[in-house]
């Protein structure tokens, strides 16, 4: 598939008026009826919890590439909090970011950085992603757990009851910040990894693909902006190589390994 031919493509309708409408609603939460400090705090909280513990550190580092190993309850807990960024189920976002990283920057990778900036960063997922067949080939080791089933099946149910809960708690401006706004900043931040983090920065290894290290893109996803370090070495639970290649997850990590939760911790000598 090329950038010219991509237009051919069936649109996935729901998920563009999806992402119309949460864009319009993040805005709304400006408005002095639904703005308060506690709703900005509870959204910088909750980007932490879904695109940090969630998405980052549990589907990224943990499950899609086992950089490391937990309990089995702490990776439900992180999967559980993955599923809170509305970006799909568990076993999908898993499967295609094994393609990904087979395929990156090939005609054949659904966010291809070639195809340009906006494909990249979240164009692709306003049509079909002709890739989703390899899903089941990729995670086997996940397919038939039960609880990653029931995540995959469920997770809009689960995102609509926890925005009851966060109005339940604080109203409306709860449900905007803690909700809507809390879920465009975690897609955007999760979105620069596959666009500006195959534009901008430097590179460290000559990988195979386009894949860059990009400072700011590290600071705002939790160190996830050193892609050219992860895609040379994609095994290692740590992506800030150099000291002052500032990497939260990989801080999370050690973290958990001193209370005795993380065992056989990958890193480059063993990757």
């Amino acid at each position: 598939m090329t950038i010219a031919n991509s237009t051919k493509l069936t649109h996935d309708w729901a998920v563009v008026v999806f992402m119309i409408a949460l864009h319009i609603l993040a805005l709304g939460a400006f408005l002095p009826a639904f703005f308060s400090w506690q709703g900005v705090a509870l959204a910088l909280f909750l980007h932490w919890v879904t695109g940090g513990l969630g998405v980052t550190l549990g589907w990224h580092r943990l499950v899609t590439h086992r950089s490391f190993q937990t309990p089995k309850w702490l990776e439900y807990f992180l999967v559980f909090c993955g599923t809170l960024s509305m970006q799909g189920g568990p076993i999908w976002w898993v499967g295609l970011h094994r393609h990904h990283h087979l395929f990156s920057d090939q005609d054949v990778d659904h966010h291809d950085s070639t195809k340009g900036f906006w494909w990249s960063h979240m164009g692709w997922m306003m049509y079909e992603v002709p890739v989703e067949y390899e899903i089941p080939r990729l995670t086997k080791d996940i397919a038939n757990d039960r609880f990653y089933q029931f995540l995959d099946n469920n997770f809009v149910a689960i995102q609509a009851v926890f925005g009851v809960v966060l109005y339940l708690i604080g109203g409306w401006s709860f449900l905007f910040w803690g909700g809507f706004v809390r879920l465009v900043m975690v897609y955007h931040t999760t979105w620069l990894v596959n666009s500006a983090t195959h534009k901008f920065g430097y590179r460290t290894f000559d990988s195979s693909d386009r894949s860059t290290n990009c400072w700011w893109v590290a600071l705002l996803a939790y160190g996830e902006g050193w892609h050219n370090n992860h895609h040379s070495y994609q095994y290692s639970a740590r992506h800030g190589l150099k000291w002052w290649e500032i990497d939260a997850t990989w801080m999370m990590i050690q973290t958990l390994k001193f209370l005795g939760l993380a065992k056989k911790v990958k890193l480059i000598e063993e990757a």
